[in-house]
């Protein structure tokens, strides 16, 4: 999401041992005073928490806090382990040991903003864990089609506008943005639900970490909207919108002076709130409007940057799924997926499903990584091809060309005809 300010983070590295214990107690230490400038204002308690950070290549936690079973070791001011390897990292919320930590990768190179924002991200998170909302794997597909990432860029740029601008055009342009939601809606209705859903859980992170993380309102407005262009230019849609599409509602709502609290942040409907704080009036039918009121935020370009990507997509199939369609491929079967990737690193292939150019994930079977080269996940993510090109297996291992899979016990990976998939293992 996907995921999501994690989603934000540019490609990881192989990370060197810089997180000293010194670093990561200042970094707690700043952490904790962002989170106390708030002292629960925002949501109606402080967000402070256990937290830990992780490396991605050595799986080192470097924590701030115990845990109740003792698997974290003190040392140097901080509680140190490892986390398992065959588990997800991803900036998300854990029960580690008996006790519920945020959890935020470390990025290859020493970020300050980065390094910050990940662990207010990851500890909102754990806020929302303690009021029953667990992660979830959004991938609202259909946002990935032509029309809805046109009106998804229409709407964009009329909120972009109205956060940017005061008093009457500032409500013309939140009127323009929920009559394109209003259109985008009426296409595809029955996604409404678990875009509410994308939006709050996801989109409320995003404006949580980085309202709390900033030093006045104007360095947060400058970082939300360098995100929104950030994500305004990636190939797909379907994982990550919802990050930055609920915050610039979230940011609307903060400037009325409105009162989170009284919401649950994880189903509400943004858009109707920000049309209820404003008092704005919509046709009954957004359709109706919607397509003169576009050619004031430039649809034409909209329309070029949308047959550019669909060329693109074009070249891709011809170029480099034939690895998934035509050759000996590994075929993973998902049952109860986790996943960890970087949102830019993603491209929709239509209904052959989607592209990762770099893809974590565990499952039942055990835990997939894809560092160089590609995988296809089919679209009602059920299944994962990779290349089996210079497949190798050995125990509990195999691996090929860019990927490795670690197994869990009683699995296998086994052949079929000229292909391969993982199975349990046959006694």
């Amino acid at each position: 999401m996907l995921v999501l300010p994690a989603l934000a983070g540019c490609k990881e590295k192989v990370v060197s041992h810089w997180f000293t214990a010194e670093k990561a107690i200042a970094y707690f230490s700043k952490i904790e005073e962002a989170c106390n400038r708030d002292a629960g204002k925002l949501w109606g308690k402080n967000l402070y928490g256990p937290l830990m950070f992780i490396e991605r290549t050595s799986r080192k936690i470097t924590a701030n806090m115990p845990d109740n079973e003792g698997l974290l070791k003190f040392k140097d001011g901080v509680y140190t382990g490892t986390y398992p390897a065959e588990n997800i990292i991803n900036t998300t919320s854990i029960i580690y040991g008996g006790t519920t930590f945020g959890m935020a990768p470390l990025p290859a190179e020493e970020d300050n903003y980065r390094i910050t924002i990940r662990g207010i991200h990851a500890l909102f998170h754990s806020f929302q864990k303690e009021k029953g909302i667990d992660p979830e794997n959004f991938n609202i597909l259909i946002m990935d089609e032509k029309e809805a990432r046109l009106w998804m860029k229409l709407e964009w740029k009329a909120l972009k506008k109205a956060i940017m601008s005061e008093g009457e055009e500032q409500t013309l342009a939140i009127r323009d943005a929920l009559i394109f939601r209003g259109s985008n809606r009426e296409s595809y209705q029955r996604y409404a639900l678990l875009e509410n859903k994308f939006e709050a859980y996801e989109g409320l992170a995003t404006f949580t970490y980085m309202l709390v993380g900033s030093d006045n309102y104007k360095e947060f407005k400058t970082r939300l909207l360098e995100y929104l262009d950030r994500i305004y230019g990636f190939q797909s849609y379907a994982r990550s919108y919802g990050a930055i599409h609920g915050a610039l509602y979230a940011c609307l709502l903060y400037r009325q002076g409105f009162d989170f609290k009284s919401i649950s942040p994880d189903t509400t409907d943004l858009g109707r709130l920000v049309k209820m704080q404003y008092q704005i009036e919509l046709p009954e039918k957004c359709r109706d409007v919607a397509g003169s009121i576009a050619l004031h935020y430039n649809i034409n370009e909209i329309y070029r940057e949308e047959d550019q990507r669909l060329q693109e997509i074009k070249e891709r199939l011809n170029d480099r799924v034939s690895n998934f369609t035509e050759k000996p491929v590994v075929l993973l079967e998902l049952e109860s997926p986790s996943f960890d990737f970087e949102p830019e690193d993603v491209s929709y292939l239509d209904t052959l499903g989607t592209l990762y150019h770099g893809l974590r994930v565990s499952d039942n079977w055990g835990k997939l990584t894809v560092t160089e080269g590609d995988c296809l996940v089919s679209n009602n993510y059920k299944f994962i091809r990779i290349t089996a090109k210079g497949l190798k297996q050995d125990r509990n291992h195999a691996s090929g060309e860019g990927w490795q899979i670690i197994l869990n016990d009683g699995w296998e990976v086994a052949r079929s005809e000229q292909s391969f998939f993982i199975r349990k293992r046959m006694y």
